[in-house]
């Protein structure tokens, strides 16, 4: 099964959930101040979070399809799962931002941070399996250990928000800090066996 309609159906479905996450930021209807704009700040916060959030997803999805070799069933609804909860990013994202980080969006914002991950954390053990035990996939990314921490982030974040949602937040953005340094695993893998040359990755 060819994986490049996978690739560009995830790709559609990615580009079609940052666009929908930035029309939630509404233009004021009243004011040209820049103190007009004081009311979005939470939302474009929010905002920011999100985008940087769906980058990293979309990043490290391309490096792991870039090393598959075959595509069956399986894979094909673990990635629509994993696509499921990333939509889910707009809805979270915006109630967020729209209630100024009160304590259930940001319980809830966290809550499909953790469901994202563990939906691709499953793309990834399907893919090791359809790939097999020695192929590049289970070289590169081997136990993942960056993948468990931070999932122990987002569930100390989700249970943090009881006592303060702004700590919850942190630890959100703590994540997002961890895995904005790109994760060249893959890639690393890929140029050891010579699949790629230099520094120019996929």
């Amino acid at each position: 099964m060819n994986k490049g309609r996978l690739e560009a159906f995830s790709d559609g479905v990615i580009a079609i959930i940052i666009t929908i996450m930035v029309l939630e930021i509404k233009v004021p209807e009243h004011g040209d101040t820049l103190a007009s704009l004081k009311p979005l700040i939470p939302k474009f916060i929010s905002y920011v979070l999100s985008f940087i959030y769906v980058g990293i997803y979309w990043n490290n999805h391309h490096h792991l399809l870039h090393a598959v070799k075959k595509v069956n069933g399986s894979m094909l609804w673990a990635n629509l799962n994993f696509l499921f909860w990333l939509s889910l990013f707009p809805v979270a994202a915006g109630w967020m931002g729209e209630h100024h980080f009160a304590l259930w969006p940001v319980v809830v914002y966290g809550a499909v941070l953790l469901l994202a991950a563990v939906s691709y954390t499953l793309l990834v053990i399907v893919i090791k399996r359809t790939e097999g035990q020695h192929s590049l996939v289970v070289h590169a990314i081997g136990s993942d250990a960056k993948g468990k921490f931070s999932l122990l982030f987002y569930i100390g974040g989700v249970a943090l928000s009881f006592i303060n949602p702004w700590i919850g937040v942190a630890l959100y953005f703590s994540v997002a800090c961890i895995w904005f340094i790109p994760d060249r695993r893959i890639e690393n893998a890929m140029r050891e066996q010579g699949l790629i040359e230099g520094n120019n990755g996929h």
